[in-house]
């Protein structure tokens, strides 16, 4: 490992890898965003040749503002470099010197990274990875219509059902070693640490943990082999995939390199919350070629039971070229710092690499007023309680933390907060409660509410683990069995309906069960959220838990339920029998549900206490911060321990008791007892002004914990022990305690009983209210909108008229009469290859995907459609036909020549390389979000007009435009799409959209005829195509002027096809005009759809 010297965001930039350590507080945000200036400024690389990771979307965002801000304001400072040379800010002094004509250059390179600030790659790790592997193609090893899953915990129930099934459950099985239960939980781990090294290895064969091993791994065979069968992507499967890619013998090397030519400098937030294969990823790609920054803290690394492996980010400093750390405080007063210095005493947080270092504060003098020293420990006595149990010691700590919330509220101490506001006294939204689980968050919670304290509660636990989740489940089954009066009664204690137990013995059970019987009629006709506002209104459900003590986080919790359950609903299609068992399975994993939307929401953005998990108290801070249960450690042993072996890989031992069983539990223990120390370090390391932890001498659990551990350890940078003595007699205790004491910073004081206390509330304000009064319009036109809403009218009013609407599923399949002209025998007599395939929208919908996946140039064709078209029956399911049949009858398609705009060349000549499959867009209609006026579609007529010639086979289309059914839509907002295809053909782009349309009866067989070129107008006039086709060439055409540094409109548009498929025979199948049956090409001029593309930017020119 090199020598760690302290980080200078104004010296030398960063070259090689660098190990960034960024102790709590010490601004790692501003350096990042510091940073990314500084290489942009100077030169060093391109906004677009960065590349900066996090771990987290939330994250994602706010370093991405960050970021932007940080650029902002150094452009900005730069426009007058003599006073940025005279700024208190010291980057941008820092960027100001040097002559004006360097200050100008890098002013000028400031401007054009924000100009093309979208360029920017600021993503989560997963996002880079599923970046990375769409971009490297086939050698990604990821298919194109995989679906991303964020858990796989139903595939897994679903793998282990049948494979306990198939091992154990015939008539003659063996008794299974394991109960179904415990094969649940035991896949769940393995499935969820898929590169964990699975253990005890070598057993004798069919003792139970030879079995148990066996087990786990046919089931991550099998979740695998599933995954890939149904295109489903976990997270870890972006991660490990490009692992492998990079790995790679043969392709490796030339992917990493294209990761590096794209990459000059990457910087890594949060390192300490990496895994060994993110490290492998990094290390393979960047490190010793490009500049790799790693920033982090592993005194923070708290998310082992996430897949988060400190060892990682050790290796990494390991081979790291420097090692450097932030050593200045931005967050907590110098006092403070010298009091967790004396708590911390240079511990080594579970790894003799792991040590609190000293750091000095960014800020002088205190920001709260008080004598009390900023560091407090409170040590709870046994008194006569001896042995002291855990329970009443919990109760003890929890009310004495209250008493301190209320002193620290009617003491009258003075805040300075550091937003630059005036000095005020202590308010509630000062305080965090900063707990390690649940229970704890929830007593807390629940004692200052009881003592009249307002308490938010802010967890990264799912919200089904609450009681709004089981009521949930309460009344799904009552909707699902109404009949039952045991399910009625069970509703009615439920937070829905609030009787208690004298109210089910007064209350009419028979008219509550006429309500439920009403409500599952809404929910029948209306869904879930239908039936939450339903019950809400008749239960009047908030007056009467907002009356109650914790009534706002309950409802919060209700109503977070519930939007889950309807949106998983509406997404599949779920009945009342499916909804609920949706919903129990999320109860039953929400103890391993990290799923970010899941998480409980905060009740309220009033000022109140916030009663805070460890986890969900990372990154942030508070001016005051109480820890009350650092001394509350109970050790549990593990039925699955997690270690690292001698060689750092990461090891679950599976096999249940056997030998070496126990010895793993310890090294199991080991590691958790690190993690402590580490949660102990973030949670008092969140506090500005003062920080108040508790300690008490509780029989079992003060043995192991944290706290404990580091005040009665004799030296802790040299050994923090697992486990230490507790003083038999209280005043033992105090006297060594108060030899950690520290004048001034840390205090050791008593915390003896008293008597139970109400907070009186804050002063009531003397302003008054008064009604707010809307002072603006609101702007009614406004809308994202499609060309599928935009002819959503005409569709309504004419049923034979089909289009696709800008959403996943193609309905384009109307009948579409059409008018008989003359005659052309042989097309009459031609069939349509797909006269026999189904209609509807799923099956357009299919053949989409099958168009959009199949690479047209393959050696084998049919081969190729073949695979595909099953692949997509793998994902939508069957189509009414088999696969290979659909599949045949598309490969005419794609060898009919496109005509002239295409050169001749059929969809089969076209490579990979000059197709762009589904562009999605989204075009701004005048001014987007800041709209510069109105403009009605049918001002679009006067263009065609103007710009369309006298025989244009659409030129009708202006009049049919100026139907008010159509022409009164708005085009103000934005207007959102996806273009099927663009192929590129001799240096001109090529709109092309694909139809399914029947454009015959179904009263005889297609033909080529139904497809010849007259009734492709017709159909295209009478299913308001033609807007479609402008709007998408409007949106190539911008697209293009972005991409194309010589983009001319001339030269590069190259028209529009719309390709009716049931229509394309094949090669030699031409009209006697000479036209190609089911290719309608339609080369709009290039001045309409460069008029167009201003009319709806800035309106029609009168």
């Amino acid at each position: 490992m090199s020598a760690v010297t302290e980080f200078d965001l104004l010296g030398p930039l960063p070259q090689g890898t660098t190990v960034l350590e960024a102790s709590a507080g010490t601004g790692k945000t501003f350096t990042i965003a510091g940073l990314v200036t500084r290489y942009v400024a100077e030169g060093h690389a391109r906004l677009d040749e960065l590349l900066v990771v996090t771990f987290g979307r939330a994250a994602t965002q706010e370093l991405r503002d960050r970021v932007r801000e940080r650029l902002v304001s150094a452009r900005d400072g730069l426009a007058d470099p003599a006073t940025a040379r005279a700024s208190t800010d010291e980057l941008l002094r820092h960027l100001a010197t040097g002559g004006d004509a360097e200050v100008a250059a890098r002013r000028q390179r400031l401007v054009h990274a924000l100009g093309s600030f979208d360029s920017a790659t600021v993503a989560t790790t997963h996002q880079f990875c599923q970046q990375v592997l769409v971009g490297l193609g086939t050698t990604g090893d990821v298919d194109a219509a995989a679906v991303l899953v964020e858990n796989l915990d139903e595939l897994t129930v679903e793998v282990v059902e049948d494979l306990y099934l198939r091992m154990w459950g015939r008539d003659n099985a063996d008794v299974p070693p394991l109960s179904y239960k415990q094969a649940l939980a035991l896949a769940h781990v393995v499935v969820h640490d898929g590169q964990a090294v699975l253990t005890p290895e070598g057993t004798p064969a069919d003792e139970t943990p030879d079995v148990r091993r066996r087990f786990a791994l046919k089931v991550r065979d099998e979740v695998e082999r599933r995954k890939r069968e149904r295109y489903l992507l976990s997270f870890d499967d972006l991660l490990t995939r490009l692992q492998t890619t990079l790995a790679d013998k043969r392709s490796g090397a030339a992917a990493a390199q294209r990761l590096r030519s794209r990459y000059s400098v990457v910087l890594v937030d949060e390192f300490q919350d990496t895994d060994p294969v993110q490290w492998d990823i990094l290390r393979l790609a960047f490190h010793g070629h490009t500049t790799l920054v790693l920033i982090g803290d592993p005194k923070q690394a708290i998310y082992a039971f996430r897949g988060a492996d400190v060892h990682a980010y050790l290796a990494a400093a390991e081979i790291a070229d420097n090692h450097a750390t932030l050593g200045r405080n931005w967050r907590s007063d110098p006092d403070l710092l010298l009091g967790l210095e004396g708590v911390f005493r240079g511990a080594a947080l579970g790894d003799p690499r792991i040590v609190v270092q000293p750091v000095t504060a960014a800020h002088p003098g205190r920001s709260l007023t008080g004598p009390d020293a900023p560091v407090q420990v409170r040590v709870v006595p046994r008194g006569a309680r001896s042995p002291l149990h855990v329970g009443p010691a919990r109760e003890l700590v929890s009310a004495d933390a209250v008493h301190e919330v209320i002193d620290l509220l009617t003491s009258g101490r003075v805040l300075t907060p550091r937003d630059g506001t005036p000095a005020r006294p202590v308010l509630p939204g000062d305080i965090a409660v900063i707990v390690r689980t649940g229970v704890q968050l929830d007593r807390v919670h629940s004692a200052l509410l009881a003592a009249g304290v307002p308490s938010v509660q802010r967890t990264t636990s799912s919200v089904f683990r609450t009681g709004a989740g089981a009521d949930w489940v309460v009344l799904l089954e009552a909707l699902e069995q109404p009949h039952r009066s045991a399910r009625v009664r069970r509703l009615a204690i439920t937070s829905f309906v609030g009787w208690d137990a004298e109210g089910l013995e007064t209350n009419n059970l028979d008219e509550l069960g006429l309500r439920l019987r009403q409500w599952l009629r809404v929910f029948e006709e209306r869904g879930i959220a239908a039936l939450l506002e339903a019950i809400i209104l008749d239960e009047r459900v908030p007056s009467r838990l907002l009356s109650q003590l914790d009534g706002e986080r309950m409802l919060t919790d209700l109503r977070h339920v519930g939007e889950a359950l309807h949106a998983a609903a509406m997404a599949a299609q779920l009945g009342l029998t499916a909804s609920l068992e949706w919903l129990r399975r999320r109860v039953d994993e929400s103890d391993r549900d990290a799923t970010v939307e899941r998480s409980r929401r905060l009740d309220s953005d009033a000022a109140a206490v916030q009663v805070v998990t460890v986890h969900a108290s990372k990154g942030l801070e508070f001016p005051i911060v109480l820890v009350p249960f650092g001394w509350d450690r109970f050790v549990w042993e593990a039925d699955i321990p997690l270690f690292h072996d001698s060689d750092g890989r990461r090891v679950r031992n599976i096999g249940g008791m056997a030998p070496g069983f126990t010895n793993d539990q310890r090294r199991h223990n080991a590691e958790e007892f690190g993690e402590d120390l580490r949660l102990l370090y973030v949670a008092m390391t969140r506090a500005q002004a003062q920080v108040t932890a508790w300690w008490a001498p509780s029989a079992k659990s003060t043995l192991s914990a944290p706290l404990h551990r580091l005040m009665f350890a004799e030296d802790p940078s040299s050994d923090v022990p697992e486990r230490a003595g507790v003083p038999d007699a209280d005043a033992d205790a105090l006297a060594r305690l108060s030899t950690r004491a520290i004048a001034g910073c840390l205090s050791v004081v008593p915390a003896g009983p008293r008597p139970p206390i109400r907070w009186a509330g804050a002063a009531a304000s003397a302003d008054v209210l008064a009604v707010a009064v809307l002072g603006r319009t609101i702007d009614t036109s406004w809308r994202r909108t499609s060309y599928s809403a935009l002819t959503q009218g005409a569709h309504d009013a004419s049923p034979v008229i089909g289009s696709e609407p800008e959403v996943a599923e193609k309905d384009d399949e109307p009948e579409i009469a059409v008018a008989e002209t003359g005659g052309d025998s042989a097309l009459r007599a031609l069939a349509s290859p797909m006269t026999d395939l189904p209609a509807g929208a799923s099956f357009g919908t299919f053949v989409h995907a099958v168009l959009e996946q199949v690479d047209p140039t393959a050696a084998d064709l049919a081969a190729e459609v073949r695979l595909q078209a099953g692949a997509q029956v793998a994902r939508y399911g069957p189509v009414g036909l088999p696969a290979d049949d659909v599949a045949d009858s598309l490969l005419p398609a794609l060898r009919t020549p496109l005509g002239p705009l295409a050169a001749g060349r059929a969809l089969a000549d076209i490579t990979p390389a000059d197709r762009l499959v589904e562009l999605d867009f989204e075009l701004p209609l005048r001014g987007g979000d800041r709209p510069n006026g109105v403009t009605v579609l049918r001002e679009l007529a006067q263009l065609l007009r103007t710009h369309l010639p006298a025989g244009d086979p659409l030129e009708p289309y202006a009049a049919l435009i100026e139907d008010p059914i159509v022409g009164d839509a708005v085009l103000t907002g934005y207007l959102g799409g996806s273009i099927d295809a663009v192929l590129r053909v001799d240096g001109r782009y090529l709109v092309v959209d694909y139809k399914t349309n029947r454009l015959g009866g179904f009263d005889a067989p297609l033909t080529a005829w139904d497809y010849r070129a007259d009734a492709m107008a017709q159909a295209m006039l009478h299913a308001h195509y033609p807007l479609q086709a402008l709007l998408y060439d409007v949106a190539l055409h911008r697209f293009l002027r972005w991409r194309l540094p010589d983009y001319d409109p001339a030269r590069h548009l190259g028209g529009v096809l719309y390709l009716f498929l049931r229509g394309m025979c094949g090669p030699g199948v031409i009209a006697a005009d000479g036209s190609v049956p089911g290719v309608f090409a339609w080369q709009p001029p290039t001045a309409l759809v460069v008029a167009i593309s201003d009319a709806l930017a800035n309106g029609v020119a009168a």
